[in-house]
Parts: structure tokens; C-alpha cells; sequence
């Protein structure tokens, strides 16, 4: 199919380890869209990961007795996984639940949080010890280690959890087109 690995057979080996990053990543980022319910994105992303595949794939058969082209195959779907780590976390797609258990008075806590138009809901509740207060947020995964820092700020002794969410619907959430009036009366626009 390709003669241009007959050539330049050092190319082939390159063309499979790049080739072959491409498609995992490509399988991570369609698992995770499949994960958060993108039934449009995921598609799309696993024809190209399968095109790609099946070209590498080709090329490995049509050359079946060449160690080196395997090297590069394994190489390049431990590199792929890598990178595709890499690239999930850098797009952060998708939102997170985070809950926050503190012994401060958690108003201060949503006070901070709300100067940064990021919506908070507060819960008290009864640990093993003593009272504490619970501040569940919704945030998208961009604002993670933003609002990580107010928590750590506020109480350098809190206990946090970090959940993935697959949807969500309504609230107060951080954003540029936020429009706090069309939240509390949604009549009005």
C-alpha cells in the first residue's frame, strides 16, 4: 500500500510509534467522552482512533518480520497513553463535585466564594468528634485548583472530596454569561 517504506525503510517504524500515539490518545479522550454522555463527540473521535489503527495495524502485517516496527507498536501505545493523559488533563473537560467538610464557620468560606461568582451550598452536619460545616460546589475541572486554593486559604486543616459528575442542570455556576437576576426569577430575562 505504502512503497514509500520500501524506500526509506527507516521510515516505517516512526510512521507506526507516531501513528500509534495518535490513536490512543484519540481512545482516551472518546472513553472519556463516552463517560460524560457526548454521544456526538465520541462517535467522531472513535472513527478517526479506528482509521488510524487500522492503517498502523496494516502496515505491521505487511511487514511481519520486522522486530523493530513491534518495538515502535508497543512504544507508541505506552507513549499514547501518556499523552493522552496529558491532553485529558489540559482540555479538563466535564465538571466535579467538590465537598468540603470544615470545623471553621463555612459562611466565611462561601462568602469568598461567591466574590468569585461561584455558587456554594451550605450544610451542617454532625462528625465523629464534632460539628462541622459541609460546602458542596459545583465547578468546571479548569477551576479545580483555583478554588483548592480559596478552600486551603480559608482552612489549612479542611478535608475535601473531588467527584466527576455527568451532567448537571440549573444552579449557580461560574461563567461568563452567568445572569444571577435570570436564576432567582426565571420568569424575568
Amino acid at each position: 500500500m505504502f512503497t514509500i517504506f520500501e524506500t526509506y525503510p527507516w521510515l516505517l517504524p516512526i510512521v507506526i510509534f507516531f501513528g500509534r500515539i495518535c490513536d490512543v490518545t484519540l481512545g482516551t479522550l472518546r472513553i472519556i467522552f463516552v463517560s460524560k454522555g457526548e454521544r456526538y463527540k465520541a462517535p467522531i473521535v472513535g472513527f478517526f482512533e479506528v482509521f488510524i489503527w487500522v492503517v498502523i495495524i496494516s502496515q505491521i502485517f505487511a511487514h511481519a518480520d520486522s522486530i523493530v516496527a513491534y518495538l515502535a507498536y508497543a512504544a507508541g501505545y505506552a507513549a499514547g497513553n501518556y499523552v493522552g493523559i496529558l491532553v485529558e488533563n489540559r482540555i479538563a473537560f466535564g465538571y466535579q463535585l467538590l465537598r468540603v467538610y470544615t470545623k471553621k464557620d463555612a459562611t466565611e468560606l462561601i462568602k469568598l466564594l461567591n466574590k468569585k461568582d461561584i455558587g456554594a451550598t451550605f450544610i451542617r452536619g454532625e462528625g465523629a468528634i464534632s460539628q462541622v460545616h459541609i460546602v458542596e460546589i459545583v465547578i468546571d475541572r479548569k477551576s479545580l485548583n483555583e478554588v483548592v486554593t480559596i478552600i486551603s486559604e480559608f482552612d489549612s486543616n479542611v478535608f475535601y472530596l473531588v467527584e466527576d459528575i455527568r451532567s448537571k442542570k440549573k444552579g449557580i455556576f461560574a461563567s461568563k454569561n452567568w445572569n444571577k437576576q435570570s436564576f432567582l426569577n426565571p420568569t424575568k430575562k
